[in-house]
């Protein structure tokens, strides 16, 4: 009986730890990264691409989001053990040590551009590793603490999936991922933004500055509605550029309306002086995801259809 409970307790501490190493990688955030990333593929293909270079490049960038996202669960450690958010991730329960979950994102990191190069190309794997190399050293170590255009700037490692997407299948890089980029490098300020109204104690704890920290609500209210708006104008600019059919642009204007109308309500209540839960801004985080999702789903169907 003592040597059962022994290998049962064994069986349950790998458990907690493997489930300690997947939460480094942050997967939420990996998915919403590889939403951005096979549609581009999908439109530079013109239709399907072959299932292997889908595979491959979808494999390759999980692995490379994971190490990014290991690494600033490192760096970030001390902010993440002050912020109530996040102070049950794996580095503030001391469940992985800094050298160990260091090694782990260098480890992931190669296997994603042996992945990505072998796989699809190493104009790819360029990308995703200039990807990481910008979201550690230019938004975790430098922009972070120091300035509320941190998400502003930083957010451009976020927008990497679309021309690695796109270079995948084609090899070089062109004016429709670079929409795509744009479209994800404006989408990034409101949908954080308002996630940061949410948890603005949070960061001020943690001497973050984010913009609903250092700024009043009515004019973080206007940053994300004029943000918003310039993604949705972006969006549209696909259209012309690209030869899609008109599921695309009928899509981006609709789900793109809701977006601002969404900010506009979130604009109004601020400025009517609302504080707190009563600024509702957790409802444009949420649909914020939604559209970009919806927008990139969009991207992928239309040269599937037209």
């Amino acid at each position: 009986m003592a040597v059962q409970s022994a290998a049962a307790s064994a069986e349950v501490r790998l458990v907690d730890v493997i489930k300690a190493y997947v939460a480094l990688t942050k997967p939420r955030i990996i998915e919403l990264l590889l939403v951005t990333t096979a549609p581009a593929m999908f439109l530079a293909a013109g239709g399907l691409p072959p299932w292997e270079l889908i595979l491959f490049t979808m494999v390759g960038g999980l692995f490379a989001a994971a190490s990014a996202n290991t690494f600033n669960c490192v760096l970030d450690a001390d902010i993440d053990e002050v912020m109530r958010r996040t102070r049950r991730r794996p580095m503030p329960r001391h469940q992985v040590s800094s050298r160990n979950a260091t090694i782990f994102g260098f480890v992931l990191g190669i296997i994603a551009t042996l992945i990505l190069g072998l796989g699809t190309n190493w104009l790819s794997a360029f990308l995703a590793m200039t990807a990481n190399a910008f979201y550690v050293f230019v938004y975790t170590m430098l922009l972070k603490r120091r300035t509320w255009q941190n998400i502003v700037w930083g957010g451009i490692a976020g927008c990497f999936p679309p021309l690695v997407g796109w270079t995948a299948v084609t090899g070089s890089i062109d004016w429709p991922p670079l929409i795509l980029f744009a479209i994800v490098f404006l989408w990034t300020p409101p949908h954080t933004w308002a996630l940061a109204f949410r948890y603005k104690d949070d960061y001020a704890a943690a001497q973050v500055p984010m913009l609903p920290v250092v700024r009043s609500a009515p004019r973080v209210a206007t940053q994300i509605f004029w943000y918003t708006l310039a993604t949705v104008v972006v969006s549209l600019l696909l259209w012309p550029v690209t030869p899609t059919g008109p599921l695309y642009p009928i899509a981006a204007a609709a789900f793109g309306l809701v977006f601002l109308y969404e900010a506009a309500q979130l604009w109004r209540r601020a400025h009517a002086g609302a504080e707190g839960a009563q600024l509702k801004a957790m409802r444009l985080f949420h649909w914020s995801n939604t559209y970009l999702a919806l927008l990139f789903l969009a991207v992928a169907i239309d040269p599937l259809i037209f």
